[in-house]
């Protein structure tokens, strides 16, 4: 990819020809520190640099809150959809994460099933929740 994506996109896993970027941005204006409430914004690629389709069919991610706290969250498809990508292809989508500490983490993994009907775990790269600490 570009120098460009690479920065817009800072964290990056490859699994199988499936690389997954995120991109967070901390929602100050969505967030409340005085009442203990930090809100972010990622942003998701998609891109397979295989030579066959393939197609998300469930997510499985781990959020960490800044005591360590783990809470699992899984469901089929992404935002509603279970998005079929040809060589080549991208899918985007944005999502959000509300913590009730200042910093955080999410991980996780997308089951993707290629053409020829095998089904892998895309791993999700680390990435993280960082937001102002204190209100004023």
């Amino acid at each position: 990819m570009s120098i460009l994506t690479d920065l817009l996109f800072p964290y990056v896993a490859e699994t199988q020809s499936v690389i997954v970027r995120v991109s967070v941005s901390f929602l100050a204006d969505q967030s409340q520190p005085e009442r203990g409430r930090w809100f972010w914004s990622y942003h998701i690629r998609i891109e397979n640099v295989g030579e066959q389709p393939v197609q998300l069919l469930s997510r499985r991610w781990i959020i960490t809150d800044g005591h360590g706290a783990r809470h699992r969250v899984e469901g089929e498809g992404v935002i509603g959809a279970q998005p079929v990508l040809a060589p080549g292809e991208s899918y985007d989508y944005v999502s959000g994460c509300p913590l009730d500490t200042p910093t955080g983490s999410m991980e996780g993994t997308y089951r993707m099933m290629g053409a020829d009907g095998e089904s892998f775990e895309a791993r999700i790269p680390r990435f993280a929740l960082v937001g102002s600490a204190v209100a004023e």
